[in-house]
């Protein structure tokens, strides 16, 4: 990058393919097994050289958040900072395009994004195992969306293993949010503790269609307009799977082509957000 210069890198949007929750631990947390998947689209994180770290926030959704020191872009690059001895700064921009407490990771996927970024700014190697370990204490899926490919995610979301075949690459993908900020903790709480039972292996695509969301149910009692956008998503033609993602509220639709992808987000309600995009 020239002296200068800013350079930007994108907030992938996550997609929990399929969530199963198998128990509550005795720390708070729960054992999940998931599908990460990630979409082509995101919020966008920009960086140019400077003395000392500054973030600032716009974008349809920059309202919602502050730039304060608990920001977690803030947080990602101090840590990386301090980590590996950095003295240089940043100037952070980010142009916030997804909506917040929505399922789709999208504070992580800013940690995430602020990671990669400031790494090649600052010379870190992308292959250096401190980013892993950066993201890992920032949030459970932050080590998911540090790599921002399709993977099998176990224990809290962290535990990371490959996905054989990059055959979801590139599915046309729809987005559709209600418009209601939903917490996570709300609907953790709310789940009803009976663990139904493993998500299968082999295929990511088969896998997930035989899979579930075990906090769909939590999340419909939190924001029953969950129910319509399902609905709407599910009797839409051409679709091949269509569920909440994460906590919610975002439900997502992958489709046959983008035809099909298209011709759903053309019926999506006025004051849904939504977003067509496809799958990394």
């Amino acid at each position: 990058m020239n002296p200068g210069a800013a350079d930007s890198e994108i907030a992938y949007a996550k997609i929990n393919l399929a969530l199963h929750v198998r128990r509550r631990r005795a720390d708070g947390y729960h054992d999940l097994e998931t599908l990460f998947a990630f979409a082509q689209a995101g919020d966008r994180l920009e960086a140019a050289p400077a003395g000392t770290l500054s973030l600032t926030i716009d974008g349809p959704f920059g309202r919602a958040l502050t730039a304060d020191e608990d920001n977690l872009v803030l947080r990602a690059a101090h840590r990386l900072r301090e980590t590996c001895g950095i003295r240089a700064g940043a100037a952070l921009r980010l142009d916030k395009r997804l909506p917040v407490a929505a399922g789709i990771g999208g504070g992580s996927a800013d940690a995430a994004a602020a990671l990669r970024l400031l790494a090649r700014l600052w010379g870190v190697e992308a292959a250096d195992p401190r980013l892993a370990a950066i993201a890992a204490s920032l949030g459970a899926d932050v080590p998911a969306c540090l790599v921002s490919r399709t993977m099998r995610g176990e224990g809290v979301g962290e535990r990371l293993a490959p996905v054989a075949g990059d055959e979801l690459s590139g599915l046309p993908l729809l987005l559709v949010n209600p418009g209601e900020p939903l917490g996570t903790a709300a609907v953790f709480a709310g789940w009803d503790g009976i663990d139904r039972g493993p998500l299968p292996d082999g295929d990511p695509l088969a896998a997930a269609r035989a899979g579930r969301n075990d906090l769909e149910p939590a999340a419909l009692g939190c924001v029953p307009a969950i129910g319509a956008v399902l609905e709407m998503l599910a009797a839409a033609p051409g679709v091949l799977l269509a569920r909440m993602s994460g906590s919610g509220a975002t439900c997502f639709a992958l489709f046959a082509d983008a035809a099909a992808r298209d011709a759903a987000a053309a019926h999506v309600r006025p004051g849904w957000w939504s977003l067509a995009t496809g799958l990394r």
